[in-house]
């Protein structure tokens, strides 16, 4: 689904203290969680009964992870017994590694792309059908926000690369990008004058709003706000100088980041979604140490909060970083030729 420009969910540092990449060990409990979606595209939440932990509040439906077990033969498991469905293909969306204090947990959420049957609580649990959109006014256990972060996410993160002198052009190639599918776009300019970059960024976001897209400005959060722009990027340098979010919720923050330190950092001031790498070398940063696929994987999962991977991808390496843990794909030259 399209993201909806000007709003955004409470963010994982704003509730709970995620685990750190040592919490994910042995000591944390394996949770499954499975994403069930209407032809209207809604999505399936559960209640939790009364006398259990979280009562009352709304969650993805799923449940604990046995011993030996493999993801999806547990969420067939315990979708089964819950609300009396059986599911078929799975997919991968998001691993939230969250710590309450008194246990730490490991939800692993997979959309399920079909099932048979009508759902329905077979544990007297209410049950209900939501947009994704409409998940940030509902009560939900900590663990599942990023996860409502997570749907609203598209599989591909655009980043302009420097527009040059001729504006026109430039623009001209963002038309091309929007006409070609791409929903969630970053206008990165690192050297304009602030005259310029206003009139730009306003040009650039009259096309985004036209295309139902959400555009996010590198730096700058006194212009996102001047403008009513959708958010802010904020580069790993600014995110490790702030002690909290730089824009209120109702607008998306997000940050590059390239180690633990960072994602963790992003986590705990709010960060609502990451972009990590580089994950391979890259043409534009030449002699770069690159981070390679299994030191991606294993800091996205210590990471409480989406995460596109960045730096020598196609835009078709989606299948490959979700994969990984990711939310999907971050980049310039896969999305602009």
């Amino acid at each position: 689904m399209p993201l909806e420009s000007g709003k955004t969910f409470p963010s994982p540092g704003a509730l709970c203290a995620p685990t750190s990449p040592a919490g994910r060990g042995e000591e944390s409990i394996r949770v499954v969680a499975g994403i069930l979606s209407d032809r209207d595209g809604r999505v399936l939440l559960a209640q939790r009964p009364s006398g259990r932990h979280s009562a009352g509040l709304w969650e993805f439906p799923g449940g604990k992870i046995e011993p030996g077990e493999t993801a999806h033969a547990a969420l067939r498991r315990e979708l089964h017994e819950e609300i009396g469905v059986e599911i078929g293909a799975i997919e991968p969306l998001i691993g939230v590694p969250w710590d309450f204090g008194d246990k730490a947990i490991f939800l692993d959420v997979h959309r399920v792309r079909d099932f048979a049957g009508e759902p329905h609580g077979r544990e007297g649990q209410a049950l209900a059908w939501h947009r994704p959109d409409e998940l940030a006014g509902i009560a939900m256990p900590a663990p599942d926000r990023p996860v409502a972060t997570a749907l609203r996410l598209p599989p591909h993160y655009a980043v302009t690369p420097e527009p040059g002198d001729d504006d026109a052009a430039f623009l001209a190639r963002i038309d091309r990008a929007l006409a070609a599918g791409v929903r969630l776009l970053q206008l990165r300019v690192k050297s304009m004058s602030a005259s310029r970059l206003r009139a730009l960024a306003r040009d650039v976001h009259a096309r985004t709003r036209a295309a139902d897209a959400t555009l996010l400005l590198n730096a700058h959060a006194d212009l996102v706000r001047d403008l009513d722009l959708d958010g802010v990027h904020l580069p790993a340098a600014e995110l490790m100088r702030l002690g909290a979010r730089p824009l209120p919720p109702g607008r998306w923050v997000a940050a590059s980041c390239h180690d633990a330190r960072e994602l963790a950092h992003a986590a705990a001031i709010g960060v609502d979604f990451a972009v990590l790498g580089p994950v391979l070398p890259t043409p534009s940063h030449p002699g770069a140490p690159a981070l390679g696929w299994p030191r991606f994987a294993e800091l996205c999962a210590a990471a409480p909060l989406p995460v596109y991977a960045l730096g020598g991808l196609a835009a078709d390496a989606v299948a490959a970083a979700r994969a990984r843990g990711a939310q999907g794909v971050a980049g310039i030259s896969a999305f602009f030729e």
